[in-house]
């Protein structure tokens, strides 16, 4: 309840700070959204898209998940992709991973442990993105072994190959078809500087 009451008296002062800089701040809100970007990045609590772009609310539509993956049988990402491309017409989509990401060191450990394999969606989900790491790898790095990768490394060759699923990603793949230009970008968050480097 401590954590709630926090949070709601956080809300309130920022809402009160909104109306006092514009008094139709949230009225201008309302009657419909039209954001410039599709941002699709890590669940990370350090990695809130609004917060290290300083966007408002109304700029960014996104969707985060563990690891920032992209997967076609992720309904969730990909109901969030098309609407973003059909009915809200962005142009423009970003993918987000950071460095230090706990999806990838986990998933990198469960390989070194003897957990029984598809047992529960985390497990499911850090094995596909063991297995994606290990392909990427096996295909662009074969002299290379994931565990003397450098991890900052990984998370490299991690976001270029989630950036790939996003390009061959149905949702887009029409868009395309339709004619319409939907521009790709690949990004990774500095946690020790703030800073954002974009890779794709």
């Amino acid at each position: 309840m401590k954590t709630l009451n926090r949070l709601l008296a956080r809300n309130r002062s920022w809402a009160q700070q909104q109306k006092h800089r514009d008094a139709e701040f949230f009225l201008n809100l309302v009657p419909a959204q039209q954001p410039q970007a599709l941002w699709i990045g890590c669940s990370d609590s350090r990695v809130p898209a609004e917060v290290l772009t300083n966007a408002h609310p109304g700029e960014l539509f996104v969707h985060r998940n563990i690891a920032n993956m992209v997967l076609e049988e992720d309904e969730s990402l990909m109901s969030v992709l098309q609407y973003a491309l059909e009915h809200l017409k962005i142009d423009t989509v970003i993918l987000c991973g950071h460095y230090g990401c706990g999806g990838i060191n986990a998933a990198l450990e469960l390989q070194e442990t003897d957990s029984s394999p598809y047992s529960d969606p985390l497990t499911r989900r850090l094995q596909k993105l063991y297995q994606s790491l290990n392909s990427w790898m096996a295909t662009f790095q074969p002299e290379k072994k994931i565990a003397t990768t450098d991890k900052e490394k990984l998370t490299e060759y991690h976001l270029m190959a989630q950036a790939i699923n996003l390009i061959n990603a149905w949702p887009v793949k029409a868009a395309k078809k339709a004619g319409r230009e939907v521009a790709i970008y690949g990004c990774v968050y500095e946690l020790h500087s703030g800073y954002l480097k974009r890779l794709v």
